[in-house]
């Protein structure tokens, strides 16, 4: 099977630093091991992405030089996928609707004397599980005890084993939302399986939704990668750097700098002449781009991947 792995920006805004290290860190996995890497706009959340900041990420990665093997794939013109997913798991007795608002599931917690963590899940209830007493549904939630086993257990790459009981710490989560849009976590899965990925590399702060993406998976029958979780980059406040608290735009009038920061976050040894390339002038000859992504590919493949297949630090 050949090793096929992916970016998956949402075009809300360009790419920050963060992004930066993520799209390394996933086009640097499969080249090591002569692998595709794909790209996908995962616009699904129509209202807040734009075709401007689209056309800015994929100006950013091509003057990073980090090209996909395809053409990109967009998640606005894969509705009709996600809706045969969401049949199927409705058909196996998986899904449901749901009339609760978030105020009526807030109210429910507290009322069960759950108090809502900041950053933490607010795991539904189960409210309309046994039916929607007369109200009309607002969204539909998988069920995630109907299928039996749902504490997950897995082994990312870098974090080592990982497990979530998704019924006790997140509950029924939705898969297409109040507003009409479809819920991340079933347009990854389903799209993952289309395109045929076998290494997910992602952010951090992406490594929770892991178990409830296996379990969608396990659910629809499709296959389920290996997964690499990098360490997120932090703004000066220790929060982490994304579009939401204003990140800077990425910049890439000088791309290799742009890289070398994105290597250095990510552990791996500065290139020969790296130094001297960052500081002499622009008419000035040294290591190119292409010899960098030469020398941190080699030498994320020594760390992450010897033997051909991805091993833990």
């Amino acid at each position: 099977m050949t090793v096929t792995g992916r970016f998956a920006p949402s075009p809300t805004g360009a790419l920050h630093a963060g992004s930066a290290v993520a799209a390394l860190a996933s086009w640097l996995d499969v080249r090591a091991r002569g692998g595709r890497w794909l790209l996908r706009i995962e616009d699904v959340d129509t209202p807040r992405c734009s075709a401007q900041a689209e056309a800015q990420i994929l100006h950013q990665l091509a003057e990073l030089q980090l090209h996909p093997d395809a053409p990109p794939v967009r998640q606005s013109d894969r509705t009709a996928r996600y809706g045969s997913a969401l049949q199927h798991l409705v058909t196996a007795g998986l899904a449901y609707p749901c009339a609760c608002t978030r105020k009526e599931i807030e109210g429910a917690l507290r009322t069960a004397g759950v108090l809502h963590e900041r950053h933490g899940e607010r795991v539904y209830p189960g409210t309309c599980r046994t039916g929607l007493q007369g109200r009309p549904a607002r969204a539909w939630r998988f069920h995630t005890e109907a299928q039996g086993s749902h504490r997950i257990e897995w082994t990312d790459r870098r974090l080592g084993p990982q497990q979530q009981d998704v019924a006790r710490e997140v509950g029924d989560f939705v898969l297409l939302r109040a507003d009409g849009l479809w819920a991340y976590q079933l347009a990854v899965v389903v799209d993952d399986a289309e395109q045929g990925i076998t290494d997910v590399v992602r952010g951090e702060d992406l490594a929770d939704n892991t178990a409830r993406q296996i379990l969608l998976q396990r659910a629809l029958g499709l296959p389920t990668p290996t997964y690499l979780h990098t360490p997120l980059v932090r703004a000066a406040d220790g929060q982490k750097l994304s579009k939401q608290n204003g990140a800077t735009a990425l910049d890439t009038s000088r791309p290799l700098a742009a890289l070398a920061q994105a290597a250095r976050h990510l552990g791996l040894p500065d290139p020969p002449g790296l130094d001297h390339a960052l500081n002499a002038g622009p008419a000035t000859p040294g290591l190119s781009i292409s010899d960098a992504l030469s020398w941190w590919t080699a030498a994320w493949g020594d760390r992450w991947c010897q033997g051909g297949r991805a091993t833990l630090a």
